[in-house]
């Protein structure tokens, strides 16, 4: 089958959708894009939407799989939910040239959830600025749109704490007063992006805070505390965490798993061996996966903290 007749059974919503011949749409050359969006105009915002929900899953299943060019037609779709999906599609994209466009959605567009997740989106350049693997002139642009978002009043909490996660990667000053300033705000929201930040940002400074809030009554913020130990990588949380293993949240019991499994150590690994006989089978496989994890955290060339 050609592209040209592919392309017009996708967009046709009275044909089942055939998720298998979805791979056709993968690398396509600049042609084939030019003609894909020119089809993708007449299709209908259900099958629009299923189609990227869809090639989103692909992608996570099959990283030989290549479907840039889609998702950067999404990211001008009249619907928010699309675009949202084209930044959610792109995210092991790493060219330039798609600083402006994230830029222009998380400052410009309409909707607030488009918004957030360009805020996330522009978060991985912040951590190749961090280390210098994008030009200074991109790095100021990324880092003064997401200064601006979350220095703006009328931008939505979300929207604000999103860019607070993604400023998170980076190490100058501002960026920790930032961070510092969220946890303080007194706005629940911010307070558990700011621990999400501490995580990201991987400087031992923010370990004290993280340990207390391990203690949280708040469910939500006992689990970033947990996910921020496990990026610290510091055994120094290993004995707050042991206590979240018994937590009422599943969800936080296993970020308490994973933690273990990334910060390793004699005291970690023996707390995850002891998860091996939970009647749990959930808490079981987590432990297994810690287990693989900190083993393979104890190679000769280990990540060091900051700080």
């Amino acid at each position: 089958m050609s592209l040209e007749d592919y392309l017009r059974e996708l967009v046709d919503s009275s044909t089942p959708l055939a998720v298998a011949r979805l791979v056709n749409l993968s690398h396509l050359v600049p042609d084939e894009a030019s003609a894909f969006e020119e089809a993708w105009r007449g299709a209908d915002v259900h099958r629009r939407r299923q189609v990227m929900r869809q090639l989103i899953e692909l992608a996570e299943d099959n990283v030989e799989l290549n479907f840039d060019a889609v998702f950067r037609v999404g990211l001008s779709d009249s619907d928010a939910e699309v675009r949202r999906s084209g930044i959610r599609g792109l995210w092991e994209y790493g060219g330039r040239d798609l600083i402006p466009t994230l830029v222009a959605l998380l400052l410009t567009d309409v909707d607030q959830m488009v918004r957030a997740e360009a805020a996330l989106g522009l978060g991985r350049y912040a951590l190749k600025a961090e280390f210098d693997e994008i030009r200074a002139s991109d790095a100021s642009i990324v880092d003064d749109a997401l200064r601006r978002t979350i220095a703006d009043p009328e931008q939505t909490t979300e929207v604000r704490a999103r860019a607070v996660e993604a400023v998170g990667a980076r190490s100058q000053p501002w960026a920790l007063q930032i961070i510092e300033d969220a946890y303080h705000s007194g706005q629940h929201r911010l307070r558990v992006s700011a621990l999400h930040a501490m995580g990201r940002n991987c400087d031992a400074r923010w370990l004290s805070t993280l340990v207390r809030e391990l203690k949280s009554d708040d469910a939500e913020m006992r689990y970033e505390a947990a996910i921020a130990c496990g990026s610290l990588g510091d055994e120094a949380a290993v004995p707050h965490l042991l206590s979240l293993l018994k937590d009422d949240d599943a969800e936080v019991q296993e970020a308490a798993i994973q933690a273990l499994g990334q910060i390793g150590g004699q005291e970690a690994k023996r707390a995850l061996e002891d998860c091996l006989a939970s009647p749990e089978k959930r808490v079981r496989h987590s432990a297994l996966a810690a287990l693989a994890e900190a083993d393979s955290g104890e190679e000769p060339l280990g990540f060091k903290l900051r700080g």
